[in-house]
């Protein structure tokens, strides 16, 4: 990994590439979802600010858990622009989705215990699986495709059809 001079107050996109392991693309992505931001030179190349290494590391592993762009860019824009983020900055906003991750563990849970279920008895049944229709609630309606039954007396009223 290449290392910068600490006089170096601002990276180019190479730079901040081969910095945090995201690729130029990845970064114009970010950068157009309002995750990080730049500055342009006179020659209008693109400049980025060192903590702009810190906030695509948060980006990335916040993308690794499936925290959406929106909440993600929601979070980054809490932190201070004058400086770079510190451990506690970090610590602040990793807490506001623990109850989440904590939700998305037991659902991955439960649901990796309902697929060997599912695999091993190979069903795939409508009315009793527990993939394809957990607790039935559809079946409590009665029978058919509930989703996709339209009561064509409802838009026509003059309908002779049945």
């Amino acid at each position: 990994m290449p290392q910068l001079p600490y006089k170096v107050h601002e990276l180019t996109v190479g730079q901040l590439s081969a910095r945090s392991g995201a690729a130029v693309s990845a970064l114009h992505f970010y950068e157009s979802k309002g995750l990080i931001s730049s500055t342009r030179t006179a020659g209008n190349q693109r400049r980025y600010t060192r903590d702009a290494l810190r906030r695509v590391a948060f980006v990335r592993a916040a993308q690794r858990v499936g925290i959406p762009l929106a909440v993600i860019r929601d979070a980054l824009a809490e932190l201070p622009d004058e400086r770079t983020p510190n451990r506690d900055d970090w610590a602040r906003l990793s807490q506001v989705w623990r109850s989440e991750l904590d939700e998305r563990i037991s659902q991955l849970v439960e649901l990796r215990d309902r697929l060997t279920d599912c695999i091993g008895c190979g069903c795939l049944s409508m009315q009793t699986c527990a993939l394809s229709n957990p607790y039935d609630n559809l079946g409590e309606q009665g029978p058919g495709a509930r989703r996709l039954r339209v009561d064509r007396r409802a838009k026509d009223p003059g309908s002779t059809d049945d």
